[in-house]
C-alpha cells in the first residue's frame, strides 16, 4: 500500500467509523468538498495542513490519524 492509498483509506474508514458523509466531514473541517474528492481521487498532493484540518473535524490527533495499522506497512517510495 502505498501512502497516498493509506491517506484514503484511512479518511473513508474514520467517516465511515463515525458514521458521517464527506459532506459532513468538509464542514466539521472547513476543507472543501473538492479538495476532498481530490484527496480521495487521484492526486497526489495532499498537505500536511489539511490532513491536520480533517483530524480537527474530526477531533482526533494527527498521530491518532497515522498511528493506525495502515501506516505500518507503506511501500518504500524510493526503490
Amino acid at each position: 500500500m502505498t501512502i497516498d492509498e493509506a491517506v484514503r483509506q484511512r479518511i473513508l474508514t474514520l467517516c465511515k467509523e463515525r458514521q458521517i458523509t464527506l459532506n459532513k466531514l468538509g464542514a466539521l473541517s472547513g476543507v472543501t468538498q473538492s479538495t476532498i474528492s481530490n484527496i480521495l481521487g487521484r492526486n497526489q498532493s495532499v498537505k500536511a495542513s489539511t490532513i491536520q484540518k480533517l483530524c480537527d473535524g474530526l477531533e482526533i490527533t494527527i498521530l491518532d490519524f497515522f498511528g493506525a495499522d495502515m501506516f505500518r506497512h507503506i511501500e518504500q517510495e524510493i526503490q
